[in-house]
């Protein structure tokens, strides 16, 4: 299995969703991201990290609330956001950070 470093290092954009299980807006997140990656297909990685069972990544990248979204891509952050978003403008804001 990959670690996360590799993960995020790579040339493929990789979207990082912290989540919880627990979290209301975070299951509202979800068909919003299966659009987007129905959407931007192998152009782009979802991967979903559990703040619970994964403290230590959530801590490096200084996530304080939930759903948060980062945007990786070759082990750079391009964007990050927390909270609800819009598809539209979620899937806009990918496009833009990614080229």
């Amino acid at each position: 299995m990959s670690t996360f470093q590799e993960i995020i290092k790579g040339e493929i954009p990789v979207l990082v969703d912290f989540y919880a299980d627990w979290c209301a807006p975070c299951k509202t997140m979800n068909p919003i991201l299966k659009k987007i990656k129905k959407n931007m297909g192998d152009n782009l990685k979802i991967i979903k990290i559990n703040v619970d069972n994964n403290q230590q990544v959530a801590s490096k990248f200084q996530v304080r609330g939930i759903p948060t979204f980062i945007l990786f891509k070759n082990n750079e952050v391009k964007w990050r956001q927390s909270g609800i978003i819009d598809e539209i403008k979620f899937l806009e804001t990918i496009k833009l950070k990614i080229n």
